[in-house]
């Protein structure tokens, strides 16, 4: 079944780009909601008081929709191995969203979001980095979380908030985070996690690290206060951090028509004082590569930059988010049921998976086998999680104060109490955590 799935989804992407040929080979212009422009294969940072800011900003982009190298594009050097392994963490996110965004909607966890359609931008940003540099996440970056070494197993008891949860239970699901492995962890109150990156960049900067910290933001989140405080103080300190913006086309609620009139949002790190680019966030060459030279950037020029990767949230924002209320229905080209349609059917995985296939270092069965497989660990480590004790209560109050005031100490007692008396109604809680 998987095997048939991968080659109709391909067999479709082939007739509609037959069917669209002459008219895609005329049009340099990209379809994304958040900005439309013209397309170029030059990988140019636009550097504030150097270049003049076109009208539009150009969209940076090394493959087509079908995985073809455009017209005067360099493919940065990737090895096939980790080109390979780029796929597969796209794909294991892919399968992880569906198990265990289904599992939400079984009543099994309180809350997700999938990162279904924006796969190319975290794993592609995640692969161009050194593993010491710092990410902070927003929280559609699972693919670069998986490929610092964040195993499902670990995704799946934070999502289950038991007593191997790293979160103790007092995160969302998915407010996933390691220090060892230089993932700061998510937050809800949205924008947080910009200033704070730069101040992680300047901290660097001054203990002469050769490292930088990326953050990721939405369009949406880009309308918060926090970050042009976080843009401007990173350009006038020259801090390595570079700012990376997922521009899907829609905010919790909101189209982009509804966020801004401007010209996406890469023009603001210009006007800020940084070097900026636009990417095809679907393209994870025009990603990798453009991560790659915003780090040479912050180590060598010892300066931020912003990257906006345009790219489209297939899904709704999250479980708690009816997106049939705000979404476009149309289709941006004919020969397409829906706006939806057109682009799933130029997801970054079947565009890099056409690309490797070309190569002879891909196919749809090797596809399929990958899907059964990381479906069936997730199923398993979500099953798993959920027969783990939860975390104790005495993490309700811990990990906050040294040494915990006397408030806190009562409020324990009385929880304990409480749980004593009507310890049939949580069967959950072990009894020897609030036996006297």
């Amino acid at each position: 079944e998987g095997t048939m799935l991968c080659r109709a989804t391909r067999g479709q992407l082939q007739r509609h780009t037959r069917a669209f040929a002459a008219a895609a080979s005329e049009c340099t212009k990209s379809k994304f909601v958040g900005a439309s422009s013209e397309y170029t294969s030059t990988l140019q940072f636009f550097y504030p008081h150097v270049h003049d800011l076109p009208a539009s900003m150009p969209c940076f982009r090394l493959i087509d929709d079908e995985g073809v190298l455009v017209p005067g594009a360099y493919l940065p050097e990737i090895e096939d191995d980790k080109l390979i392994r780029m796929q597969n963490t796209m794909v294991t996110v892919n399968e992880f969203d569906k198990v265990f965004n289904d599992a939400q909607r079984q009543g099994r966890l309180s809350f997700y979001f999938t990162n279904r359609g924006e796969e190319a931008c975290s794993v592609g940003s995640g692969a161009a980095l050194e593993d010491h540099d710092w990410i902070w996440p927003q929280y559609r970056e699972l693919g670069a979380t998986f490929w610092r070494g964040y195993t499902i197993e670990e995704a799946a008891n934070q999502c289950c908030h038991n007593e191997l949860d790293r979160t103790k239970g007092r995160q969302l699901p998915m407010h996933i985070g390691s220090k060892d492995k230089h993932l700061m962890y998510v937050k809800s109150n949205l924008g947080q996690q910009v200033p704070a990156s730069v101040g992680a960049a300047y901290a660097m900067k001054l203990m002469k690290k050769e490292l930088c910290a990326i953050t990721y933001f939405g369009e949406g989140c880009a309308s918060e206060g926090d970050i042009p405080s976080a843009l401007n103080i990173a350009a006038v300190h020259n801090c390595p951090t570079i700012f990376f913006c997922r521009n899907n086309g829609y905010a919790i609620s909101t189209h982009t028509d509804d966020q801004y009139k401007s010209d996406g949002i890469a023009p603001r790190g210009v006007a800020f004082g940084m070097p900026s680019i636009r990417v095809d966030g679907n393209d994870i060459f025009a990603v990798y590569a453009a991560t790659k030279e915003a780090r040479r950037i912050a180590i060598e020029e010892n300066r931020p930059t912003m990257i906006e990767a345009m790219t489209y949230r297939i899904n709704a924002h999250s479980t708690s988010d009816d997106d049939s209320k705000y979404r476009r229905s149309e289709s941006p080209v004919e020969g397409f049921d829906s706006e939806r349609a057109y682009w799933e059917m130029r997801s970054p995985i079947i565009r890099l998976g056409s690309y490797l296939e070309r190569r002879g270092l891909w196919t749809s069965e090797q596809e399929a086998e990958l899907r059964k497989v990381q479906r069936a660990r997730s199923i398993k480590a979500l099953n798993d999680a959920e027969r783990v004790a939860p975390p104790h209560i005495d993490h309700l109050f811990t990990d906050v104060y040294d040494d915990i005031p006397w408030l806190l100490r009562q409020q324990g007692d009385e929880l304990r109490a409480h749980l004593r008396k009507y310890s049939k109604h949580y069967a959950n809680v072990p009894a020897d955590q609030y036996r006297e």
